[in-house]
C-alpha cells in the first residue's frame, strides 16, 4: 500500500494504453512497468494486489512466451497477488493458459476501461477477502497464548490446558526438547486465576547440585561462607503465583526428598534457618526424560513422580505434528522479520517443501534457528531453500489418492497380522467383505505369509 491505496501494477509497453489506463484508475497507486524485468523488480518492491499484464512484451512483442514467463516469476515472488491478463481479441487459447499457469482473469482486446474497471475491482475484492481469511484463519489457529497450532493432536493438548488451567493441580509437560513445553507452562499459568502473579521458572539441569537447594529454598545470613544476607529461593518469590521447574528428571535425588516435603506440606525452611515458611504456589514441571524408567532404574523417587504427575501433558514432536510445520514456519518468519526490520513476505515452494520434509530433530528450537539464520541472509522478498541450508526432496507427496491407497494398504497388513493370517477375522476388523478384502489384497499385491 502507498499513501493508503492499493497498488495496481499494469505491465504494458504501449505508452499510449499506459497513459489511458493511468488516468483512469485514479483510486490506485497505478506502477508501470513495460517489459519482464521492471516487471518483477515493481512486483518485489512495491507487493501490487493486483496486476493487469500484457502477453506480448518486448523483446517478443508479437508472440507470448515473454508475458508466459512474466507471470510465472510473479506467482512464484507474490502467489496472492491477482494478475488479470490482456490478451488479442482471437487469443482465447493463449488467455486459459494464462489462467492455468495462475492468472486470475483475462481481458480480450480491444480494451473497454469500464469493463477492465470491474474486473479489477473484483479482483481485488477477492484479494482483500484471502487476506481477511488468512488472518482469521491465524488467529483460530492460536487457541492458547504463544502456541501455535493446526494439529489434532496440539488441538487435544490446547483443549487439556483450557480445563487444567483454572485448577492448582501441580503438572507434568513431557516432550523432546524444544518441544515448547515452558511456552505450555506459560499458557497454563496464562488462563489460571494466578495470571497477575509471577511466573518463575528455573531449569534444574542448569544449576550446579551444591547450588540447587538454596537457589529453591533460599538461604539466611551466614548459613554459608558468602551468605551475607537473607536471600529468597525461587519458590518464596513465586508465591501466590506459578513455580516452573524445567529439566526436573535433572534434579539430584537428595534434593527430590526436599522438594516432595515442600509439595505435600507446602512449607520450606531457608538453608541455614530453623523457621517452616508456609508458601501458596503453583508447580509445573517438565522434562523430556522418561521418568517411570528413571524410577526403575533409582534414579528418580517414584512417591516424587506420582506427586507431580497428578495431571500430564504430552507433547508431539514438530515432525509428528500434521500440517503445522508451514504453519509455524510462517509465524517465526512474520516475528523474526519484524525483529530485524527487513520486509520477507513468504516462502518459494521449494522451501515449503523442504520444511514440510524435514524432520525437525530439534523441534521448534531448531526451526527458530533456522529461519532466524534465514531472514539475516535472504536478499529477495521471499525465503528460499538456499536461505534455509535444508535438504530439499522432490518426492514429497500429498497427492490425496497416494495418501488415501498407502493408509489403506497398511491397515490391510495390520489387520491381516492382528487375525494372525484369517482372512474372514481381518475382514470383519476393517468393516469389509471377505470378498471385498480378496481384490484390496490383489489390488495392492500384498503377500500373507501361511
Amino acid at each position: 500500500m502507498m499513501d493508503n491505496k492499493p497498488v495496481l501494477l499494469i505491465v504494458e509497453d504501449d505508452l499510449g494504453l499506459q497513459s489511458q489506463l493511468r488516468w483512469h484508475f485514479d483510486k490506485y497507486e497505478v506502477v508501470v512497468a513495460p517489459d519482464r524485468a521492471q516487471a518483477i523488480a515493481a512486483v518485489r518492491m512495491h507487493e501490487p494486489a493486483v496486476v493487469i499484464q500484457d502477453l506480448g512484451l518486448p523483446p517478443d512483442e508479437e508472440g507470448v512466451e515473454e508475458g508466459f514467463a512474466t507471470i510465472q516469476e510473479t506467482m512464484r515472488i507474490a502467489p496472492n497477488t491477482k494478475i488479470i491478463v490482456v490478451t488479442g481479441y482471437h487469443d482465447y487459447e493463449n488467455a486459459l493458459r494464462a489462467v492455468a499457469l495462475g492468472a486470475h482473469d483475462f481481458y480480450q482486446k480491444p480494451v473497454n476501461t469500464d469493463t477492465l474497471d470491474l474486473i479489477v475491482q473484483r479482483a481485488y475484492q477477492m484479494w482483500s477477502l484471502e487476506q481477511e481469511n488468512r488472518r482469521l484463519l491465524e488467529n483460530k489457529q492460536n487457541p492458547l497464548p504463544g502456541v501455535i497450532a493446526n494439529d489434532e493432536r496440539m488441538a487435544s493438548v490446547c483443549r487439556i490446558i483450557e480445563k487444567l488451567a483454572p485448577t492448582d493441580v501441580t503438572s507434568l509437560v513431557l516432550g523432546e526438547s524444544g518441544t515448547g513445553k515452558e511456552v505450555i507452562a506459560r499458557a497454563i499459568h496464562g488462563l489460571s486465576k494466578r495470571s497477575d502473579k509471577r511466573f518463575v521458572a528455573i531449569n534444574c539441569a542448569a544449576v550446579p547440585e551444591n547450588l540447587m537447594e538454596s537457589e529453591l529454598f533460599g538461604y539466611e545470613k551466614g548459613a554459608f561462607t558468602g551468605a551475607s544476607k537473607r536471600t529468597l529461593g525461587k519458590v518464596e518469590v513465586a508465591s501466590g503465583g506459578t513455580l516452573f521447574l524445567d529439566e526436573i528428571g535433572d534434579m539430584p535425588l537428595a534434593l527430590q526428598a526436599k522438594l516432595l516435603r515442600f509439595l505435600q506440606e507446602r512449607v520450606i525452611e531457608r538453608l541455614g534457618g530453623r523457621d517452616e515458611i508456609p508458601v501458596d504456589v503453583r508447580v509445573i514441571c517438565a522434562t523430556n526424560k522418561n521418568l517411570e524408567e528413571m524410577v526403575s532404574e533409582n534414579t528418580f523417587r517414584e512417591d516424587l513422580f506420582y506427586r507431580i504427575s497428578e495431571m500430564i501433558v504430552d507433547l508431539p514432536p514438530l515432525r509428528d505434528r500434521g500440517g503445522d510445520k508451514t504453519l509455524i514456519a510462517r509465524h517465526l518468519l512474520s516475528k523474526f522479520s519484524d525483529q530485524l526490520n527487513k520486509s520477507i513476505k513468504g516462502f518459494s515452494a521449494e522451501a515449503i517443501t523442504a520444511i514440510e520434509g524435514y524432520e525437525w530433530p530439534g523441534n521448534i528450537r531448531e526451526m527458530e534457528n533456522k529461519l532466524k539464520r534465514a531472514v539475516i541472509m535472504c536478499e529477495q522478498k521471499t525465503i528460499g531453500i538456499s536461505d534455509l541450508g535444508l535438504p530439499y526432496k522432490e518426492d514429497l507427496s500429498l497427492n490425496l489418492r497416494t495418501v488415501r491407497q498407502d493408509a489403506e494398504k497398511a491397515a490391510i497388513i495390520r489387520a491381516i497380522s492382528m487375525s494372525d493370517g484369517n482372512i474372514s477375522a481381518a475382514a470383519k476388523l476393517l468393516g469389509i467383505t471377505r470378498p471385498t478384502l480378496y481384490d484390496l489384497i490383489k489390488k495392492y499385491g500384498i503377500h500373507i505369509q501361511e
